[in-house]
C-alpha cells in the first residue's frame, strides 16, 4: 500500500462457506475494484457501494476480514471503523470487503444483546450466509398450525386456554420470539464453540500429551454445555465425571506405555442430567482464555479485559470475571511477545548484535550488584552520523515515564533536522529518573559522539542535570539553555498572590515574549509590561538567569527553539512500545527510526528547492518584507538599512543588528535586501543545515535489523552476564494518567458574582453588602 491508500476488492452476491479448518471462504457473486484512502468517509463509501451493486442505501452492510484472521468478520459502521480497516491493511496492496444487504427485519427482542462495535468478533448479524439463524427457527414455528405467538413471547397450543393471545397475527408488526426459542438463541451465542463438539470421540482416541487431552476435554465441555470435575489428574492419567451428581457421564484416559501419548481407555458418553449450562468461567482457565484471544490481541494490542469478558460471553456462552480476563490477556501477551523476565536476560546478546550489525553504534547496559537491571543506553550509528553531519548542534533532553510491567523511565536526546522536524539521536531506559541516571546517560552520549564541541543542550533546569552537563562537557564549549515551558510552570507556582486566570495567562505570554525578544532593548521593554502586572513576577524573572533562556543574552545557538519537549513524536513511539518486553521495546523504537529515515530520504529526493520546504518558506517570508527598505553604504563594508527601524548589516560576518539572522540562521529581511543589492545569491548566506543537500545527508545512513534473538545460554553468554528484571513492578489497579508535552498550568480561579471577590462563589459568600 502506498501511503494511506488501498485498492478495495468489493464483493457481493456470494455466500460464505466454512472450510474444515474453520476458515470462512466467500464463493460466487460479483467483484468490483475501487480505490479508498483515509480521506474517504464511511457515508461516501456506503453510497458508492450501494450504487455499484444497485442496493438500497439503508440495507447495505460492509464487512471485512483482518489480514491474519479468516474466521472473523469485522463490520464497518462509521468513519473510525473505515480508517482502522485501511490501517490494518497498511502492508497490503489490496483489501477484500464484502457488501451484504439486510432485507429481513429482525425480531424485536427486548433482551437480545445490543449491536456490537467493529472491534469485536463475529456477532449474530455476522453469521455466514447460508448458516442457520434464529430467524429460521421463528419462521419454522410460524408455519406450524398448532402454535400461535402472543405479544408476551409465549408459545401457546391451540388446545390450551389462549385468552391472552391475539386472535390474529399481523406480519406487518415485529414478530415476537417465543420463550421456547430463547434457549436456542443462547446456543447461537455460543456458535464459536460448535467446532469443538466432536473433540472427544470415544474409547481409543489418542492425544499427544496430557495437556492436549485436558484442552480438548475443556473445549468439548464448553461446546456441549456441561461441567465436569476431576477424580484423578496427574501426568500419566486423567479421570473425569459429570459435575451433576448421579449423572453417569465419565471418561478415563491414561498414558500408553513407553510413549507420551494419552489414550481414552473408558468412556460413558451418556448424560442423564439436562446438562449444566455454563454461566461462569469454571472451564475457562487463564491458558484457555489466552488461546482464544491471542489472535485478536495480535491485531488489537489494547484489547481490554472488560471487552474480553463481553466477547467470551457472546461467543462461547461463558461468563468470566475481570481477573480471569486480565490474567488470560497477560499470558497471551507473553505468548505473542515472549517472556518479560527472559527479555532482560537477552540484553547481553541483543546489544552485541546491535553493535555487530551496526558498526559505529553504542549499545550498553548496566546491572546492580544483585544482577537486576539498572539502565541501558542505545545510539545507532545512523542517528549519530545524521546528527553530526546534517543537524544543527542542538540537543533536546527530556524524559517520559514508562507503563511497562517493570515500570522505568525513558531518557532521550533528540535534535532538529534541516526541516525543523524531530531527529532521534540517543535514548536510555533507566529504573528511575535520578541525577545519577542523567549523569550516566550524558556520559554515554559523550562517548558516542565523535565531536561534542559547541553543542547547545535544551532541558529543564533540574540541579542534577545542570551540574552533569557542566561537569561532563566542561572543556567542550557546550551551552545549556533552560526549557521555557518548565520556567512558565515554575513562575506560576512561585507567585504567592491571588491572580486571575487571565492575569496568569498574560504573565506567561509576556514571559515567552521576553524569551523570544532578539535584543536587550526588546527584552527590557517586555519586562516592564510584566512589572506593570506584578512586581513580584518582574523580580522573579530577573532572579532566574535570563542568560540561560532569553535570546537577547544566551551565548549558545538555540535557533529559536525554546522548549525541550521538541521530540514528542519520538516519545509517542516509546509510549506505544512501552508494554513490550525490554528487548522488543528497543527493537520497536529501532524500527520506527528506520522507517523515519527511509520515508524522509524518499520524500527529500523529490524536493526541487535548494533549501528544505520549511526553511524555503521562512526565506520567502523575509524576502517579502524588503519592498519598504532603503540601503545606505557605511564604512568598513557595513550597510545601514532603513525601514521601521535602522539596522546595520555586516554581510561578510553574517550579522545584523536586529539579531534575527544570527538567531535563525536564515538571512533577515535587512540582510536579504543588502545581498540582493550586491547582486549576490541569498542562498549562499543561509546556514548549511537548511539545504536540501544537507538534509539528505542527515538521512543517508540506514539501521540494519537485528534478527534471531534467542534465549542465551547462561554458561556460554559472551559477556558472562545474567540480567534479571528490576525489583520494581507495576502496582495493581489502573495507572494514573500523565500527559506529556505542554500542559495548561493556569487554573481558573473562582470569582463571586455577588461581591466580585476571588476564591469563592455566590453560595459561599460571607461579605456584607450595603443596599442602594
Amino acid at each position: 500500500m502506498a501511503g494511506n491508500r488501498v485498492i478495495a476488492i468489493c464483493q457481493s452476491g456470494g455466500v460464505f462457506e466454512t472450510n474444515d479448518d474453520g476458515f470462512l471462504v466467500y464463493k460466487g457473486g460479483d467483484a468490483r475494484a475501487m480505490e479508498i484512502d483515509n480521506r474517504m468517509c464511511y457515508k461516501d463509501l456506503k453510497m458508492e457501494l450501494s450504487e455499484m451493486f444497485s442496493f438500497s442505501l439503508d440495507t447495505v452492510v460492509i464487512k471485512y476480514f483482518l489480514p491474519s484472521n479468516k474466521k472473523t468478520l469485522i463490520t464497518i459502521s462509521n468513519d473510525k471503523d473505515l480508517k482502522r480497516m485501511i490501517e490494518f491493511h497498511s502492508d497490503s496492496v489490496t483489501a477484500e470487503i464484502y457488501v451484504i444487504t439486510e432485507e429481513v427485519i429482525a425480531p424485536d427482542v427486548s433482551n437480545r444483546p445490543g449491536s456490537r462495535s467493529s472491534r469485536t468478533t463475529l456477532s449474530e448479524e455476522d453469521v455466514p450466509m447460508g448458516a442457520p439463524s434464529i430467524l429460521d427457527d421463528v419462521e419454522d414455528d410460524i408455519n406450524r398450525p398448532d402454535l400461535m405467538l402472543d405479544a408476551n413471547f409465549c408459545v401457546v397450543d391451540d388446545n390450551v386456554n389462549n385468552a391472552c393471545c391475539p386472535t390474529e397475527l399481523s406480519l406487518e408488526q415485529p414478530v415476537p420470539v417465543p420463550i421456547s426459542f430463547m434457549k436456542s438463541y443462547d446456543e447461537r451465542l455460543a456458535k464459536s464453540s460448535q467446532q469443538w463438539q466432536n473433540n472427544i470421540t470415544g474409547v481409543g482416541q489418542r492425544f499427544n500429551s496430557v495437556h492436549d487431552f485436558r484442552e480438548a476435554l475443556r473445549k468439548f465441555a464448553i461446546a456441549n454445555q456441561f461441567a465436569f470435575k476431576y477424580k484423578k489428574n496427574d501426568s500419566h492419567r486423567v479421570t473425569v465425571k459429570c459435575k451433576v451428581e448421579g449423572c453417569p457421564w465419565r471418561i478415563h484416559a491414561s498414558r500408553l506405555s513407553t510413549t507420551q501419548l494419552i489414550c481414552i481407555k473408558k468412556m460413558n458418553p451418556t448424560h442423564t442430567c439436562e446438562g449444566s449450562v455454563l454461566t461462569n468461567g469454571h472451564h475457562a482457565t487463564r491458558s484457555w482464555v489466552a488461546s482464544i484471544i491471542k489472535d485478536k490481541l495480535r491485531v488489537f494490542p489494547n484489547y481490554k479485559p472488560k471487552d474480553i469478558v463481553s466477547d467470551i460471553k457472546q461467543e462461547y456462552g461463558i461468563q468470566l470475571n475481570y481477573y480471569q480476563a486480565w490474567r488470560g490477556k497477560e499470558i497471551a501477551k507473553e505468548q505473542l511477545q515472549g517472556s518479560y523476565k527472559e527479555a532482560y536476560n537477552q540484553l547481553p546478546v541483543f546489544f552485541e548484535k546491535i553493535m555487530e550489525r551496526n558498526p559505529g553504534s553504542l549499545a550498553t547496559f548496566a546491572t546492580k550488584e544483585d544482577s537486576s537491571f539498572h539502565r541501558l543506553f542505545v545510539a545507532f550509528h545512523a542517528s549519530l552520523y545524521g546528527f553530526e553531519q546534517g543537524c544543527r548542534p542542538l540537543l533536546f533532553l527530556n524524559s517520559i515515564f514508562l507503563k511497562s510491567k517493570y515500570q522505568g523511565t525513558l531518557l532521550a536526546a533528540t535534535a532538529a533536522d534541516g526541516n525543523d522536524e524531530v531527529f532521534p539521536v540517543a535514548f536510555a531506559v533507566v529504573d528511575a529518573e535520578t541525577d545519577d541516571n542523567w549523569h550516566w546517560f550524558l556520559q554515554q552520549l559523550k562517548t558516542a559522539l565523535s565531536v561534542s564541541h559547541g553543542i547547545t543542550f535544551v532541558s529543564d533546569r533540574g540541579k542534577g542535570l545542570r551540574e552533569s552537563i557542566a561537569d561532563i562537557f566542561q572543556n567542550e564549549g557546550v551551552y545549556h539553555g533552560y526549557c521555557l515551558h518548565y520556567l512558565s510552570e515554575q513562575l506560576i507556582r512561585d507567585l504567592k498572590g491571588q491572580f486571575s486566570h487571565e492575569v496568569k495567562r498574560l504573565l506567561i505570554e509576556d514571559l515567552y515574549a521576553a524569551a523570544y525578544a532578539p535584543t536587550p532593548e526588546g527584552f527590557r521593554g517586555v519586562l516592564e509590561n510584566i512589572r506593570s502586572i506584578s512586581p513580584e513576577a518582574y523580580n522573579w524573572v530577573q532572579r532566574n538567569e535570563p542568560a540561560r533562556w532569553a535570546n537577547a543574552f544566551f551565548q549558545g545557538s538555540r535557533y529559536n527553539h525554546m522548549t525541550s519537549n521538541f521530540g514528542e513524536l519520538f516519545y509517542s513511539w516509546a509510549s506505544d512500545a512501552d508494554e513490550l518486553p525490554i528487548t522488543q521495546m528497543v527493537d520497536a523504537i529501532r524500527g520506527k527510526i528506520t522507517e523515519l529515515i527511509y520515508n524522509r530520504q524518499t520524500e527529500s529526493n523529490q524536493w526541487p528547492t535548494r533549501l528544505t520546504p520549511v526553511m524555503e518558506g521562512k526565506l520567502e517570508k523575509e524576502s517579502m518584507k524588503v519592498h519598504s527598505l532603503q540601503v545606505v553604504v557605511s564604512a568598513n563594508n557595513k550597510y545601514e538599512v532603513r525601514g521601521e527601524t535602522i539596522e546595520i548589516v555586516d554581510v561578510d560576518n553574517s550579522d545584523c543588528s536586529c539579531n534575527g539572522w544570527q538567531l535563525s540562521g536564515i538571512p533577515c529581511c535587512h540582510a536579504v535586501y543588502v545581498i540582493s543589492c550586491l547582486h549576490r545569491d541569498v542562498y549562499d548566506y543561509c546556514a548549511r543545515y537548511f539545504t536540501t543537500e544537507n538534509y539528505r545527508l542527515t538521512y543517508s545512513e540506514y539501521i540494519n535489523p537485528i534478527q534471531n534473538i534467542e534465549r542465551p545460554n547462561q554458561k556460554n553468554a559472551s559477556q558472562g552476564a545474567v540480567v534479571t528484571p528490576p525489583p520494581t513492578r507495576r502496582p495493581p489497579g489502573r495507572p494514573t494518567t500523565k500527559k506529556t508535552g505542554r500542559r495548561d498550568v493556569v487554573k481558573r480561579q473562582l470569582q463571586c458574582s455577588r461581591c466580585r471577590g476571588k476564591g469563592h462563589n455566590k453560595s459561599t459568600c460571607k461579605e456584607l453588602l450595603l443596599d442602594g
